[in-house]
């Protein structure tokens, strides 16, 4: 793919999120209607695009390749849970707010933002590799996530209350399609038509809906206040920039294949993700911390994913 279809693609993307803010603006997006579309995009369009995906016959790895993948994902989450104790102490973040900043660093947005940028400017067999990363992203989220962020809790006597997790949670609708996915390109299995032209349809609706909504909550956030915290940039420079940059030298210099490269870039470099907020938000924590590092690093993103794509794209096509 060469770097002007890269940037046009990205274009279209800034495009569809300044649609989102001109809704806002306008009134037409409000909470209820912007949290039912969040719904439908995260348990039904962003499952089906995943499967479209695969269905696409554009995808041409094989077998090995899916093993790679599942050796990067889990490469990839190690790096990161590591990273995730290490980087706020780096950061001198107090030692009751470390938690978010460890759910921050490991838990971005993958899924919600990845798989629709990815699907735009990425090679077709990039999403392979971004799909198993998400498979990653559930499993570790639910278990090792809710971990982290239960461990700042106690009741009236002071003893710890952890966030349980639960099967029902991991296998979400995210997670059974993307494995489901897997299982169709491992064993190479072909819906009737009537059924693939079904998942295309929901699926193609993803990339517009998920950068409207993302458009509305950038235009919801209060950036002028939150973007003064130089915590938060040097959060930006570190995890967003600097990490995805040593997963490409690395991977470059052991010569992974182009598109499993720019997919763990795009997978290392998405910015803060929605659910450790929304779970937080459940069990009452105090997501102003969260809420401000979702709205600043996702308007962010726009500018460092891009100039990322294009810097690499250039060193490895």
């Amino acid at each position: 793919m060469s770097l002007s279809i890269i940037l046009q693609q990205m274009g279209v993307i800034c495009i569809l999120v300044a649609i989102g803010i001109y809704l806002q603006k306008r009134g037409v997006a409000d909470s209820l209607t912007t949290k039912n579309i969040s719904t439908i995009v995260v348990d039904i369009c962003n499952p089906a695009l995943i499967l479209a995906s695969i269905l696409s016959g554009n995808i041409t790895a094989t077998h090995r390749d899916l093993l790679i993948a599942a050796g990067l994902g889990a490469a990839l989450y190690a790096i990161l849970v590591a990273l995730g104790f290490l980087l706020p102490h780096i950061l001198r973040v107090a030692p009751d707010k470390r938690r978010f900043y460890n759910l921050m660093t490991v838990y971005t947005n993958t899924g919600f933002l990845g798989i629709p940028i990815a699907k735009a400017v990425l090679p077709s067999n990039a999403i392979l590799y971004v799909i198993v990363v998400n498979v990653f992203y559930s499993l570790l989220f639910y278990t090792h996530g809710l971990a982290i962020l239960g461990s700042g809790r106690a009741d009236e006597d002071g003893n710890p209350v952890p966030v349980k997790a639960s099967l029902r949670s991991i296998l979400n609708p995210g997670t059974i399609m993307a494995l489901l996915s897997l299982a169709v390109f491992w064993f190479e299995i072909s819906l009737p038509p009537i059924l693939a032209n079904t998942v295309s349809y929901v699926g193609n609706a993803t990339v517009f809906l998920s950068m409207a909504l993302l458009g509305i909550n950038i235009a919801r956030s209060k950036i002028g206040t939150q973007i003064r915290d130089a915590r938060i940039w040097a959060y930006i420079a570190l995890r967003m920039v600097l990490v995805p940059s040593i997963v490409v030298l690395v991977m470059y210099v052991c010569r992974f294949d182009p598109a499993a490269t720019l997919a763990m870039c795009l997978m290392a470099a998405v910015p803060v993700g929605n659910l450790p907020m929304i779970q937080a938000e459940k069990i009452g924590e105090d997501t102003t911390i969260l809420s401000s590092a979702i709205a600043v690093t996702t308007a962010v993103s726009m500018g460092t994913i891009t100039a990322l794509i294009l810097a690499f794209s250039a060193l490895l096509l």
